[in-house]
């Protein structure tokens, strides 16, 4: 119960139920986005042939935008869009800059 608890605390989240409704998301998601890779990788000829690193940049170009649409379309479907909007607006904004406020010179 303390893993749980801990989940409820971070995720900002109220009930148990609520926190297994969103592992099962994130776990559909992964299965999905492994399947897709696979259909999308064939798709555009990517065979293990290819250098790591080129497969890797098609990676992050291809599967990581589609495990997030992905990740908001199992969130919808489960009753936890709101939640997963949010995560994702968390996780990339630490990669974004952050806005500083501009010093205001008063004469």
């Amino acid at each position: 119960m303390k893993l749980i608890d801990s989940l409820k605390k971070r995720w900002q989240i109220e009930s148990n139920w609520q926190v297994l409704v969103i592992l099962i998301v994130f776990a559909c998601t992964g299965t999905t986005a492994m399947y897709a890779k696979e259909f999308v990788f064939a798709l555009l000829g990517v065979t293990p042939d290819l250098p790591f690193w080129l497969r890797t940049i098609i990676w992050i170009v291809t599967i990581l935008p589609l495990y997030n649409v992905l990740l908001i379309i199992y969130g919808t479907l489960f009753g936890q869009r709101t939640f997963f909007w949010w995560f994702l607006k968390k996780t990339f904004g630490r990669f974004l800059p952050k806005k500083t406020e501009q010093p205001t010179t008063e004469s």
